[in-house]
């Protein structure tokens, strides 16, 4: 049986590590021709030949997202060597973990950069080859681009950024044929954490905070991909993630207080 994305170049950003990668791995064994794009070029070409080693189709480009003109450079260089692009899955990003009061604003600046200027520096190159494939946008967002998040004012603005963008966006390119699909994982099984930053801008040791049963990159990749096939406009992830979402809709000020509640030793240092 030939596989479904057979033929179709699927364009991962951060695609090196974490979910990203493990994007990388379904799609690939689901026939797509699989580009990583990630800002460290060793990682990308380690995960490029990982995924040769499964026999699939990969290419790696290195590239600095919150860079608009590296971004416009690797974007062209994809569409020459490979034709076009079907999906972009906008997925680099970092996080922040760190009161509003102690956080400098440099460190709003450079999430934001990173999380929401990285997914439009992307789109905004790929747009046209995409419009003229009918193709996807995936957006990795998070239950915090759904609802407040304390101790993350930084990713959680990021994420809702993102879908103020391109759910707009999606009312600009539905009718071309052009999906784009918000990806909103719950706490998820990754090293983003260990590199979130502080209010300083270093790397913080202070312990996560999270809610629920974390999930697993290959989970989170197997859903997506199932989200894609249907041209899904979004895609919540986790039991906790779920609930979250459907209770900060219905009842904003619980959601509050459950916040609150399982994240306050956020703010204890």
């Amino acid at each position: 049986m030939k596989a479904k994305l057979t033929g179709k170049t699927a364009v991962i950003t951060g695609g090196a590590s974490g979910i990203g990668a493990a994007i990388a791995r379904k799609f690939g064994r689901e026939g797509a021709r699989i580009v990583i794009v990630d800002m460290d070029g060793e990682n990308a070409a380690a995960m490029k030949r990982d995924l040769e080693d499964m026999g699939i189709s990969a290419m790696a480009v290195s590239c600095d997202v919150s860079d608009e003109k590296a971004c416009h450079e690797a974007m062209r260089k994809i569409i020459d060597e490979t034709g076009g692009i079907d999906i972009l899955v906008n997925n680099a990003g970092i996080t922040q973990r760190s009161s509003f009061r102690d956080t400098e604003v440099s460190v709003y600046r450079k999430v934001m950069e990173v999380n929401f200027f990285g997914s439009l520096n992307c789109t905004k190159a790929a747009i046209e080859s995409i419009i003229e494939r009918k193709g996807t946008i995936v957006v990795t967002s998070s239950i915090a681009g759904l609802g407040p998040l304390l101790g993350r004012t930084g990713y959680s603005a990021s994420k809702h950024a993102l879908h103020g963008l391109f759910e707009s966006l999606r009312t600009e390119v539905s009718h071309l044929g052009v999906n784009i699909l918000m990806l909103c994982p719950g706490f998820t099984r990754t090293n983003l954490q260990l590199r979130a930053l502080d209010a300083d801008g270093s790397i913080t040791r202070h312990a996560q905070s999270t809610m629920g049963k974390q999930d697993s990159p290959d989970h989170v990749a197997e859903k997506l991909y199932r989200a894609v096939m249907k041209r899904s406009p979004i895609l919540v992830l986790t039991l906790s993630g779920k609930a979250g979402y459907l209770v900060n809709r219905l009842f904003p000020s619980l959601y509050e207080k459950i916040i609150i509640k399982n994240f306050k030793k956020e703010l204890e240092r």
